[in-house]
């Protein structure tokens, strides 16, 4: 007898962070399992778990923020493997970094990274972490300490361990995220990157030559003081995690922090940006 589940099918804006704002909230609730697509993120919970008002307590239902809506189904039992394999698909970049599942056959391009889809996971198709791969790629890591704030998969502190940095830090608030980077970290043959779950209150007391943000515009800016404590001189900073409109603000912090712009990536309205301090 097949086990009957509920799926929950969200559409979210803006993707990010709200899938994943959302996917922690709703994980507390008891959803046990998530596809994220590219409008927002499926959950589904067993009927037997289910309640009339399991959506009471999710807080980003109803924040100014985000817009959620969504459409209720009762479903057989899942095959969670098919499914991911039916969502994720591999991505390529400039032709030389390649993000696939182990399901996938190999790009043979000089920078592969392999993740396993999970349930509350991101699988690198956003514009933000498609663009975040593009300054990596553009920059040199040898011998470098850098840190990932917001790293959900890890993929870009892999990316850069890859390119040659020889201390990482990879920090995540959601501890899903934590595990499925450390799960990542192993699967890529990385020996440098550290995990640590918090936000950015457990930053080490270190200073690095590259800081990495993927998260968005309120948090960066909450949090630019750390960030930029936390930096070398003449260290970089790459933002990213908002709209093009929101790019004058973020400059505008960074300089009052004794920031200069020096350069952005731009893909359907989201910025990527690269300062130095």
């Amino acid at each position: 007898m097949s086990q009957i589940y509920i799926e929950y099918d969200f559409k979210v804006s803006p993707l990010v962070p709200g899938n994943e704002i959302l996917i922690a909230e709703l994980g507390n609730a008891g959803f046990e399992s998530f596809v994220e697509h590219e409008e927002g993120v499926k959950a589904y919970l067993q009927k037997e778990e289910w309640a009339e008002n399991i959506l009471e307590d999710i807080f980003i239902m109803s924040s100014d923020e985000f817009v959620i809506t969504f459409q209720k189904t009762e479903i057989d039992q899942v095959n969670w493997n098919a499914e991911w394999e039916k969502n994720f698909t591999p991505i390529l970049v400039d032709k030389t970094c390649a993000v696939r599942a182990t399901f996938h056959e190999p790009f043979n391009v000089p920078y592969e990274i392999v993740i396993e889809p999970k349930m509350s996971f991101g699988t690198g198709h956003h514009e933000t972490t498609h663009m975040m791969i593009e300054h990596i790629l553009d920059e040199d890591y040898k011998g470098k300490k850098v840190l990932d704030m917001g790293c959900g998969t890890a993929i870009l502190a892999i990316l850069a361990e890859m390119k040659g940095a020889t201390q990482l830090d990879a920090i995540d608030i959601d501890p899903w995220c934590v595990e499925n980077s450390e799960e990542n970290v192993s699967r890529n043959g990385c020996k440098a990157i550290t995990t640590i779950l918090g936000g950015a209150e457990v930053i080490p007391d270190v200073t690095y030559d590259t800081i990495i943000a993927n998260i968005n515009r309120n948090i960066l800016l909450a949090d630019m003081n750390t960030y930029v404590s936390r930096l070398k001189k003449g260290g970089s900073l790459f933002l990213s995690g908002f709209y093009t409109q929101d790019l004058p603000i973020i400059t505008d912090c960074c300089n009052k922090l004794g920031g200069t712009f020096v350069t952005n990536k731009e893909r359907n309205n989201w910025v990527a940006a690269k300062f130095t301090f």
